[in-house]
């Protein structure tokens, strides 16, 4: 295995690229690839990168992936200078747990995406 790029599932692929840009991430890839109409997307920040698909792309392939937002997962992102990273963007997301040093000693915080994924980023301090 080489890597993981979550493809998560979303009704706004314009919201959502504006959401992932106003928290440090850039467009990579789209499709198609010039104009507007975007079906997917690749967004990366780091070594991270999202890929974003619209439900409507999807038609009748693969009826077993929910057509909700959100899911049951929590996307769990390392990263350095989490208190910087924190200050950058708490303004411009809703906080679901603020910055907090765990038990395991790591300090995290979570905040909810336009979709209604949880992030939560990470710093081993």
């Amino acid at each position: 295995m080489e890597s993981l790029s979550p493809n998560i599932f979303v009704n706004s692929m314009d919201e959502t690229i504006a959401f992932y840009k106003s928290i440090g991430f850039q467009v990579v890839m789209t499709v198609p690839e010039a104009g507007n109409d975007f079906v997917w997307a690749m967004m990366a920040n780091g070594n991270v990168t999202f890929m974003f698909q619209t439900f409507a792309s999807l038609g009748d392939e693969l009826p077993e992936i929910s057509r909700q937002n959100g899911a049951s997962q929590l996307l769990y992102i390392k990263l350095k200078k989490i208190r910087d990273f924190f200050e950058l963007i708490k303004d411009k997301v809703k906080i679901l747990k603020p910055l907090d040093k765990t038990f395991y000693g790591a300090t995290e915080f979570s905040i909810l995406d336009n979709n209604n994924y949880v992030l939560t980023f990470a710093e081993d301090e």
